[in-house]
């Protein structure tokens, strides 16, 4: 037994689980780890292994969960914690994904995505933490990732003077929202990390995941973030509602917060771009490549904004359409990049 599995016991014992079946659960693209935990009396919950040597710290996500249940929206319960160690224990939410209640009960897309985009609304309302803003500063050189790791992947380089013209062109559309009231934004909010909850109620029907990197920014981050999805297709017509239906109930003015939607949105996904490149040309993680050509497509989808332009050019120019001989190039180099 490594001293990390005998901490982790030893903090399962304190807690009071130590009877506990312990089985893995699916993780994530970082270093945390997860397992289901189930007493004999059936009682289930969930283990979180973040492990401070590899980067991960779990006080983040036990102050904007502890934030959210004072919402009464449903982020997990911590039922006992070990920040110095990096282990919580956390209620079990289930299973319920909304991507996999979608895969066989495609009928409730509606009703699901009406319950994320009125948990939104519930949130913002908030008076929020008093986190790091999610500005232009730190929005623009994550967009740039699609130049360090998807044109790099792709070509061998990044073009330098063009991911500079990018910069000068993306960050001034991002300084704007600056200007906006901010918000507690979850920054991962999309049907892979929400629950279905139906036996509750209201907005608790939406279960809260992978929230710990929350920050400052505009309304329209989360939004976006749910309605234009790396990992699942949404129907257009649900997309147009839920816009609609978060402006119905929020004094932001129609237009400029469509363009705020579609600026972040080319923003998130430009970011997740580079990020998806990353993760096979560092990591070895060959399935982030397969999302890409939805991811590309959100892209396109925003920079048809008039407001975006002169980004469009930019991009169109200098970034190349993953087609499949492209995106198998791609996976070719996979984890040929570790010390990049």
């Amino acid at each position: 037994m490594t001293a990390r599995a005998a901490d982790l016991a030893q903090f399962i014992a304190q807690a009071g689980w130590s009877a506990a079946e312990r089985a893995p659960l699916a993780g994530d693209a970082s270093n945390r780890r997860y397992e289901r935990l189930c007493l004999p009396n059936g009682t289930r919950a969930v283990l979180m292994d973040a492990p401070p040597d590899k980067g991960e710290d779990v006080r983040p996500f036990v102050q904007i969960a502890t934030y959210l249940t004072g919402l009464a929206l449903s982020a997990p319960e911590i039922f006992a914690q070990d920040p110095a160690r990096g282990f919580l224990l956390l209620e079990d939410l289930g299973d319920a994904l909304f991507a996999r209640v979608l895969e066989t009960k495609p009928e409730l897309e509606t009703p699901l995505y009406e319950a994320a985009t009125d948990a939104l609304l519930h949130l913002h309302r908030a008076e929020p933490l008093a986190l790091a803003p999610y500005d232009a500063a730190t929005m623009a050189p994550l967009a740039a990732l699609a130049f360090d790791w998807y044109q790099f992947g792709i070509t061998g380089a990044v073009d330098e003077a063009a991911r500079e013209q990018f910069l000068a062109a993306i960050t001034p559309l991002l300084s704007r929202l600056d200007e906006q009231p901010r918000v507690l934004i979850q920054r991962d909010y999309h049907a892979e990390n929400l629950l279905w909850l139906p036996d509750r109620t209201g907005v608790a029907r939406v279960g809260l995941l992978d929230f710990q990197d929350a920050m400052l920014g505009h309304p329209a981050y989360d939004l976006v973030s749910v309605l234009q999805d790396a990992r699942r297709d949404l129907q257009p017509e649900t997309e147009a509602r839920m816009i609609a239906r978060f402006l119905a109930q929020t004094p932001q003015q129609d237009s400029s917060f469509r363009e705020a939607y579609a600026i972040l949105g080319a923003q998130r996904n430009l970011r997740i771009l580079g990020v998806f490149a990353r993760l096979c040309l560092r990591d070895g993680k060959a399935h982030y490549v397969d999302l890409i050509p939805r991811v590309w497509a959100h892209i396109e989808t925003n920079l048809a904004h008039p407001a975006l332009a002169p980004v469009a050019a930019i991009l169109r120019e200098a970034l190349p359409k993953p087609t499949p001989d492209v995106l198998t190039a791609l996976r070719t180099k996979c984890a040929t990049c570790p010390d990049r």
